[in-house]
């Protein structure tokens, strides 16, 4: 298994994950892969990129895989990109990254 710990970063405010969007997707998943050359965790959501949808649905889909409100989640940079660096709040990266890595499934890159 990869080191999807490379793909978190301590935040004075909680954990930034580093994600790989795929908008308009057959099905949702996350985490749903991991790029090693680019250290982020795929994202899948069915919604279209258009008109922040997919990006609410990313939020949305990480506050329920990770157990947290969705208030606690947002997306810090990348918001019309698909590469994109999203801010846990109140969560710290080991904690977040043990929440992650009992979700991993090797697919997606």
């Amino acid at each position: 298994m990869p080191d999807i710990a490379d793909a978190l970063f301590e935040d004075r405010h909680g954990t930034i994950i580093s994600i790989e969007v795929t908008a308009a997707a057959k099905t949702s998943g996350f985490p749903a892969g991991f790029n090693t050359w680019r250290k982020t965790i795929g994202c899948r959501v069915t919604a279209p990129a258009a008109g922040g949808k997919a990006n609410r649905a990313v939020i949305s889909l990480i506050a329920e895989r990770c157990g947290i409100a969705e208030a606690r989640v947002s997306i810090r940079s990348g918001a019309t990109s698909g590469h994109k660096r999203v801010l846990v709040t109140g969560v710290d990266k080991e904690t977040l990254l043990e929440r992650l890595k009992d979700l991993y499934v090797p697919d997606g890159f």
